[in-house]
């Protein structure tokens, strides 16, 4: 009977097939319980769909997936543009099982200029403001810090708060080692300042030739004049740039200005995980790399993706993911150097989406021939990192199921969920829910609980109250593959008998398996290495020796939830003691500013005591904005 309506639902798919379009489009398909398996785009969506159905692709992760498509959706679009934006989208929304998917990083930091009589040079992560300069984007916090460091050393541009600014009355240790010219004070005049500014922004935009020159003018017109302490200062200037473009070791003037502004994309595979290094060039200064991981996918990419003549390597399919993904979020430079060649097409839609021609190469030479070098030893490296790590942690969770005893069918699959309870005196009480799953911590399905409604410091009526919230909702849909494939096959609680014995009967009560219980308990003297693990179904205990790889596994989850419990429980307190809330009911004042709010003026009681024009000196706080706060606050 189910070969007959396996047969029935692939003849309803082939029919549906044939009646699609010969235009571009995006498709999707499903499984039988409705979950969406794949995403992808074509240039021709009747063609593309239809190989899925007519070859036959075998045991290949491809021809798993086509035997699990119960139903397929397309969407028609105008151009390959469109699609390959929809496409992406879509995969970010729905992440299908055989997608290969990018997590979605932070944003990338800038350095910015602020728009001011003397500008102040910083490190900014955010959405930008018109008003002000901003270069970049670097791929680390690191290398944003190293150039403002050098724009320190050789352009001497002030770091310093528009507040502290405005209220000095000598200068600061900077001036004293020769960081900065103490405009703060009036030891530069505004025009002076306003050179170096101009020759700071010519550096960072890779005219590095033409500061050189303007600065020896500048000495040349200073020693004319018989200011030979000012020609001083500016021949150490000369000097300290001279050593930062040595120490670059890029013949600059060899670059046009389209390739002073690169990307390099490294790809490597191994061992079924992938690794795309990127590699940041602005202005001919290489700015360092960041390596990126798919989060699913890359282990089994499928040739010949989309309808092609001539079938894609995996690391080509890979390498077209991150770009899709990355550079749909944030703009790409110019010029791309590629490990592996990027398709034509996907380029120009690119191109299209961008609104800016974008070549793109993977045969360079020269200068970029060693920036793609470094970049694909940068990649093997991370990767070969990756698998150690990934190597360690898996060995960690095999030595906890052995040592507790588990039945496990799965390692890549076990789940532990660790819980527990900060507060101070009683106050702010909050709980943690901490997640260990597939050998690694997973940040995105961690849980706070606000603890309210008991006698303040009862941490057991507090572990009781968290445990029924996080499980009797579980415990209702048990029958529902979802429910369980949620629920933990160890549950960790940090303590000993007493919160044992709380979990235990929460359990019971809910019907669940008490056995999935394991309280840890502080040793004698408190020591770490001293653990001893407690059972909420009567075994006795056990301690495992100091340097047991499942003992530093529950260390690390019970560490772990540990931290993540007593920040929340400190925010919280410091919210209540400083009356956070009253900025929290203001329109437009989200957690960013808030925090910047709070930061600048020491608490709640100095933004009260702020004027509006101090607070609309605070970066994101618009003058319409800082006179709300200072209405509601007054």
């Amino acid at each position: 009977m189910a070969e007959e309506s396996a047969v029935t639902t692939r003849d309803a798919l082939i029919a549906e097939v044939v009646a699609l379009p010969s235009l571009p489009g995006v498709y999707r398909f499903f499984d039988a319980a409705d979950n969406v398996l794949y995403v992808g785009k074509a240039r021709n969506l009747k063609k593309r769909v239809s190989s899925y159905f007519h070859k036959d692709h075998g045991g290949t992760r491809i021809g798993v997936m086509v035997g699990r498509i119960a139903r397929l959706q397309t969407t028609v679009v105008r151009s390959e543009a469109e699609a390959l934006l929809l496409e992406n989208n879509l995969i970010k929304a729905l992440a299908p099982r055989f997608n290969i998917l990018f997590r979605d990083d932070k944003s990338y930091p800038y350095l910015k200029l602020t728009a001011h009589a003397f500008p102040r040079v910083a490190y900014y992560r955010g959405s930008v403001e018109r008003k002000h300069k901003y270069f970049g984007p670097y791929p680390g916090a690191w290398a944003v810090k190293e150039t403002i460091q050098l724009l320190q050393k050789v352009f001497r541009l002030r770091t310093c708060e528009d507040t502290v600014f405005a209220h000095r009355s000598r200068p600061c240790l900077l001036y004293q080692i020769q960081r900065c010219t103490a405009p703060c004070v009036g030891y530069i005049d505004q025009a002076s300042y306003a050179r170096d500014v101009a020759d700071a922004e010519a550096f960072l935009l890779g005219r590095t030739d033409e500061v050189m020159r303007s600065l020896q003018q500048r000495m040349m017109v200073l020693s004319d004049a018989l200011q030979f302490e000012q020609a001083a200062a500016v021949r150490d200037q000369i000097g300290a740039l001279s050593r930062v473009l040595h120490q670059q070791a890029v013949d600059e003037s060899s670059l046009s200005a389209r390739e002073r502004d690169v990307d390099i994309l490294a790809v490597k595979l191994r061992g079924g995980r992938a690794c795309v290094n990127l590699a940041m060039v602005r202005g001919g200064r290489h700015l360092g790399d960041r390596a990126y991981f798919p989060s699913q996918g890359a282990e089994g990419a499928f040739a010949g993706d989309d309808d092609d003549e001539a079938p894609r390597s995996a690391e080509q399919q890979v390498l077209e993911a991150f770009a899709a993904q990355h550079y749909l979020a944030s703009a790409p430079p110019p010029s791309l150097v590629t490990s592996h060649a990027l398709d034509a097409r996907f380029v120009e839609a690119l191109s299209q989406h961008c609104g800016l021609k974008i070549a793109a190469q993977h045969q360079p030479r020269e200068q970029r021939r060693i920036w793609l070098e470094m970049a694909i030893k940068g990649a093997e490296i991370a990767l070969a990192r990756l698998l150690a790590e990934e190597g360690s942690q898996h060995e960690r969770t095999r030595a906890l199921v052995d040592a507790l005893d588990l039945a496990v069918e799965d390692l890549d699959t076990f789940r532990i969920e660790c819980f527990d309870v900060s507060h101070t005196a009683g106050e702010a009480t909050q709980a943690s829910c901490v997640v260990y799953h597939h050998h690694a911590m997973r940040s995105a399905d961690y849980r706070r609980f606000n603890v309210e409604g008991i006698t303040p410091g009862d941490d057991y009526a507090a572990m009781r109250q968290v445990l029924m919230r996080r499980y009797a909702k579980l415990a209702e849909r048990s029958g529902d593959d979802e429910a369980r494939a949620r629920m933990p096959a160890l549950v960790l609680v940090d303590g000993g008998r007493g919160q044992v014995a709380v979990a235990r009967e929460v359990f019971e009560e809910l019907g669940l398996d008490r056995s999935l219980i394991v309280g840890v308990e502080k040793g004698e003297g408190r020591k770490v290495g001293l653990e001893e693990l407690v059972f909420a179904d009567g075994r006795p205990k056990l301690q495992l020796p100091h340097d047991s790889a499942a003992l530093m596994l529950v260390a690390q989850i019970r560490d772990e939830a540990h931290r993540f419990a007593i920040t929340g429980m400190r925010a919280r307190r410091a919210k209540v003691r400083t009356g956070g809330s009253r900025l929290e009911d203001i329109a437009g004042v989200g957690p960013k500013k808030r925090a910047r709010l709070l930061q600048r003026f020491g608490g709640v009681r100095g933004v009260a005591a702020a004027s509006v024009d101090d607070l609309a000196a605070v970066d994101g706080i618009s003058r319409e904005l800082a006179e709300e706060i200072y209405r509601v606050l007054h």
